[in-house]
């Protein structure tokens, strides 16, 4: 995925200024496609010179008034084609398998603090998904194939918190010194 077709995503869904993008982005597409503030006006600029997107026309014109940008059909076939594809599965990068890794090369350091403060914040994404599909997506809601669609999405990242969670707290109890039958330090 890239952040250009995220964009185009989120405008076409709906028509939005940056700010709105950028919000929308954090309450929404960021869980699983992040990008900064800085990277989605940048993006904004470059997809309006490609003409995938334009500004919408002002009633007021106004000195450092809020553009609001929709989707042009050049835009809209670029999404397309993007969706129709295929891409392989990207390797996961996670920064916390590479310190434990980094942990067993190096010895002598304790990652439990490190692995729980990881399982409280994957315990509160789960919540929260869990809690955002309670609110739009109750079963009489998922009608439309965007609905299901959009359920689906909500439904792996619900599914990828609970391997965390899960996986975490495995760790935890396999990294207990009770576990390994050594005395607390």
């Amino acid at each position: 995925m890239s952040l250009p077709h995220a964009i185009l995503t989120a405008l076409l869904e709906k028509p939005s200024s940056g700010l709105e993008l950028t919000r929308r982005f954090d309450r929404s597409i960021g869980y699983f496609w992040s990008a900064t503030h800085q990277q989605i006006y940048r993006e904004l600029g470059k997809l309006e010179a490609a003409d995938h997107i334009r500004e919408l026309p002002s009633a007021v014109p106004a000195r450092g008034q809020r553009k609001e940008y929709e989707v042009l059909p050049a835009g809209r076939a670029e999404l397309g084609s993007w969706v129709d594809t295929p891409e392989d599965p990207k390797p996961m990068r996670s920064a916390l398998l590479l310190r434990m890794r980094a942990a067993a090369a190096v010895g002598g350091t304790d990652l439990r603090a490190e692995l729980a403060r990881h399982l409280v914040l994957h315990q509160e994404q789960l919540a929260e998904y869990r809690e955002i599909e309670d609110r739009d997506f109750p079963p009489h809601r998922r009608v439309t194939e965007p609905d299901r669609l959009r359920h689906l999405v909500l439904r792996g990242g619900i599914e990828l918190e609970r391997f965390w969670v899960e996986w975490l707290t495995g760790a935890l109890r396999e990294l207990a010194p009770e576990a390994a039958g050594t005395p607390e330090p």
